[in-house]
């Protein structure tokens, strides 16, 4: 028996959309959040599910940026095959161990690349700081409350996939406040590429702004790309277009309110 299915629970993936769902190995009780919802529905995110199940096809290559436990990585994996790739970067150890299980458990090594570390716009090395109670918000800087840390290595995005990859279909980032130095390091690869790369990133500006930087700045970061910009309703299930003009000024309405998360 690994030490995944020692210590934390196996979960068969409830999918509809999928005709035989992946099983992903979840933390216990001590994560209240991903493997909590993941435990009890067998789904994370729904809609941000059936966008990626949309997105995604045969051959694609997925890239994961914050990838957690590997909800969204084996997801990707099982859809596509053995004839695409996916890469997904963890620095958290205990998530990535889970990540890396289960990938075995669904017999997807040979399409995904599971890299420890975080990515961001240099090489080196940072600390990440450890939330208690949601294991997938590790941030890498200090924040509030006092959290202990540990040592991670980060990687420069670009010079990591460049020789890699020849194309990227999805790029997901969620990374708790570090999205603007990921995608610096992403962009000169981003730029690059034949084709553009379908990107779903979290935008909150109070954990951009303990980061060092801010909403408008990743915004306007990502404009550069001369993509269009789409907001993912989680409630109402669609995507509302919008502008990164748009986007900027309510970065700029969150930051003047003091305290909104």
């Amino acid at each position: 028996m690994s030490e995944a299915s020692a210590n934390n629970t196996e979960i068969k993936l409830q999918i509809p959309s999928l005709p035989d769902p992946p099983r992903l190995y979840v933390h216990g009780e001590v994560d209240k959040f991903v493997s909590r919802q993941v435990r009890e529905n067998g789904i994370w995110e729904p809609y941000e599910t059936s966008l990626m199940l949309d997105f995604l096809n045969p051959g694609d290559v997925f890239v994961d940026v914050g990838a957690n436990i590997g909800y969204f990585t084996v997801i990707a994996a099982s859809v596509v095959g053995q004839t695409g790739r996916v890469i997904a970067f963890e620095p958290g150890p205990e998530n990535i161990r889970l990540l890396q299980a289960s990938c075995e458990l669904n017999g997807l090594q040979q399409q995904v690349e599971a890299v420890q570390a975080g990515l961001s716009d240099g090489g080196g090395q940072a600390r990440l700081y450890l939330s208690e109670d949601n294991l997938g918000d590790h941030q890498i800087y200090a924040g509030e409350g006092g959290r202990d840390s540990l040592p991670i290595k980060l990687l420069h995005g670009s010079d990591y996939l460049r020789p890699r990859i020849e194309r990227l279909d999805l790029l997901k980032v969620d990374t708790q406040g570090s999205e603007y130095k990921v995608m610096r390091g992403l962009l000169p690869l981003l730029l690059e590429l034949p084709s553009p790369t379908r990107i779903i990133i979290e935008l909150t500006p109070f954990s951009l702004r303990q980061c060092g930087s801010s909403g408008r700045s990743l915004i306007e970061l990502v404009s550069t790309l001369e993509q269009a910009f789409w907001i993912v309703d989680h409630i109402e299930h669609r995507l509302v277009a919008t502008t990164a003009a748009a986007l900027a000024q309510w970065c700029d309405n969150v930051d003047e309110c003091e305290g909104d998360r």
